[in-house]
């Protein structure tokens, strides 16, 4: 099938642009710093809905756009205004980020000096190795700008940026957590939503893009070259690089929203719309429209797009916003649909890591579950689920069960494809779960009603910021209890950087527009005790195969048991106040290349003694303190590893 773009050829460069709908289609070209239009070149419309043109005077370092004309009729679905300059959706490289003005909705109105243009650039490749990230890997989140911001070892000009991940003081702290891949928030051009300015506000995660190949010069200066290079950095040492990436909506938004690419280039065949008012946007997403993803263009351009990624920079895989999107048809979500199987499909898609974060907000939009092997997929449930259990929730006994176990409620075939998580970009920190018990998005201008309001958190004794030791205390406790919830459950696990160390947002969770102090990471004020805990944790999980394995349990793999050490009786489950869910797994140490036994003991109550009384266990070693024998001290909400000592096995 056809693609658009523009290709460098021996003799010049041939364009291609679609546009099923538009009557002409213009070639933009402009002077080498991108500030005044040199020609308008009409193109050649084919039976395919391309228009192309091949012109021999152009070459690499060139800047270009397009000018659709056609009916304007927003009523029916037609945006065409020759007024408006439109960025290649196969665009890889732009000369500025894309920045909000009024102007960009206003019909007749030339935006040629608001919008970036389009540059074109020689061709490069990356080498293409196996995917990072090993099965039960951790996926570690990262939001670029905001990473490396406070980061005091990294050059202030190389903070905020993608380069900045490969600095070697990043490198250290990723492989002193044992993180297998990063998952970097969206890195493609994206344009604030309209509302920000006003309010001084920036957006700061980029799920708002433009163009979905283009990388955003704000945090990747040096373009694809940049994010290649990283890539290669990281695979040095071991660590995966994934891409989050959003073709379930664009920037352009609602009906009121700016014309900068699809929407003037041919919105009836980009977005979709309700079939029977052509002028009105589905909005399955939230942002005022949603992509036609089942539009044979729109498919190869998702399809393109992935390609481009792997093969000129190496990445190791996708996340996918709102991925049902990807499914959605006219019917309704399809999980064999064309353009997921486009996608796993394909010969060089095949093998990489693909990630469904598995619901919109559109009709039959929950599909967690339901999505096509290979597909990881995030687990809200097993999220609230931990979250509810330490919080002190009513019958969660067999709820974590369930979910420590890989969620087979959900995932009904032989593994887990759970991707466990207890906090991500969107939603309280993991910190702030523990400290505040209503959310406090305040500093968004929206008088806090936007962000979630069922957040399942507590706050230990008092909201917010607190001085008092015992408070404090109390969260440490239950920020260590979490993340050895996380990292004692089956299946993928992912990280939000900065989690592991207790950073706060001030209770704000939604913090999408603060590109500033309560999104960037305070490296100074990380608690080094977390930090080490959770390098403790990861390490362990590395250890024992039984928790990185996604196979379901069998008959003999695992023994529940209760505080008495004795299995789980049905009254234990079934309690009301159950405060105690304790597993021993049979799995290999690699440390030693010894079968061994793993007992892992959750324990949301008080603190008390626990004797392993069964005479086969003999003793039992803490896995994190190092200490032996056949009765431990089981510590106050907290979660207990101890493997079975196999020199003192009776």
């Amino acid at each position: 099938m056809a693609s658009g773009g523009a290709k460098l050829t021996a003799t010049g460069v041939d364009f291609a642009v679609f546009s099923r709908h538009a009557d002409k289609v213009e070639l933009c070209l402009f002077d080498d710093k991108g500030e005044r239009e040199t020609k308008r070149l009409a193109m050649q419309r084919g039976a395919d809905g391309f228009h192309r043109i091949s012109v021999k005077t152009v070459k690499a370092g060139a800047r270009y756009g397009y000018r659709a004309h056609g009916v304007y009729d927003p009523d029916q679905g037609q945006w065409f205004d020759p007024s408006k300059l439109l960025v290649d959706p196969y665009a890889v490289i732009l000369d500025r980020p894309f920045q909000y003005d009024a102007r960009l909705s206003e019909f007749g109105f030339d935006t040629e000096s608001l919008v970036p243009k389009a540059v074109l650039s020689e061709p490069i490749t990356a080498k293409i190795e196996a995917p990072r990230l090993p099965a039960g890997g951790l996926i570690y989140e990262v939001s670029v700008r905001g990473f490396s911001m406070l980061h005091p070892d990294v050059p202030e000009t190389m903070r905020g940026t993608v380069a900045a991940l490969a600095h070697p003081s990043i490198i250290a702290h990723l492989k002193h957590l044992g993180v297998d891949a990063i998952e970097l928030l969206p890195i493609t051009a994206w344009i604030d939503e309209r509302h920000l300015a006003a309010l001084n506000l920036r957006n700061s995660w980029g799920y708002n893009p433009v163009a979905f190949m283009a990388l955003d010069p704000r945090l990747c200066p040096g373009g694809l070259a940049e994010l290649r290079d990283t890539v290669a950095a990281l695979h040095a040492e071991g660590i995966g690089v994934i891409l989050d990436l959003v073709f379930n909506h664009t920037g352009e938004s609602d009906r009121f929203g700016a014309t900068l690419s699809m929407r003037g280039l041919d919105n009836l065949s980009y977005y979709r719309h309700l079939s029977d008012q052509p002028g009105v946007l589905v909005n399955d997403t939230g942002c005022g429209n949603t992509v036609a993803a089942d539009h044979p263009m729109v498919r190869q351009l998702i399809v393109d797009t992935l390609r481009h990624f792997v093969s000129n920079a190496g990445v190791d895989g996708f996340r996918f916003d709102l991925a049902p999107v990807l499914g959605r048809t006219a019917e309704g979500f399809e999980a064999q649909g064309e353009t997921l199987s486009a996608i796993l499909n394909d010969p060089l898609l095949s093998d990489r890591v693909v990630i469904a974060e598995p619901w919109d907000i559109g009709p039959g939009g929950y599909q967690l579950g339901n999505f096509p092997k290979p597909f990881l997929e995030w687990n809200d449930r097993a999220r609230d689920v931990m979250r509810r259990f330490w919080r002190g929730d009513d019958y969660m006994s067999g709820q974590i069960a369930t979910a420590l176990a890989g969620s087979s409620d959900i995932f009904s075939q032989d593994t887990t494809r759970s991707v466990n998580f207890i906090a991500a970009h969107d939603g309280f920190t993991l910190h702030d779960l523990v400290a505040y018990n209503h959310k406090h998005n305040e500093a968004n201008g929206e008088d806090n009603r936007d962000g979630h309001n069922d957040n399942h958190s507590w706050n230990n004794g008092a909201e917010g910021e607190t001085s008092n030791p015992a408070i404090l205390a109390a969260r440490k406790r239950d920020l260590a209890a979490l993340l050895s919830t996380l990292f004692a459950s089956k299946g993928w696990i992912m990280l939000t950087a900065g989690d592991e160390g207790g950073r706060s947002q001030r209770g704000n969770n939604n913090a999408y527009c603060q590109d500033n102090a309560i999104t960037w990471l305070d490296w100074s004020h990380l608690d080094r005790d977390l930090v080490d805990l959770t390098a403790s944790l990861s390490a362990v999980r590395k250890r024992f195969s039984v928790l990185r394995d996604p196979a379901f349990f069998q008959d003999g793999d695992v023994e529940w048991v209760s505080a008495s050490a004795k299995p789980m009786s049905v009254g234990d489950w079934e309690s009301q106040y159950g405060t105690f869910v304790g597993l021993i797994l049979n799995t290999l140490d690699h440390q030693t290349d010894t079968a061994v036994r793993l007992a892992i003991l959750i324990n949301r109550g008080g603190a008390f003694s626990l004797t392993m009384t069964e005479p086969s266990i003999g003793q039992w070693r803490n896995v994190l303190t190092d200490s032996l024998g056949t009765s431990m001290e089981i510590p106050a909400r907290s979660v207990t590893f101890l493997m079975e000592d196999p020199t003192e096995r009776s």
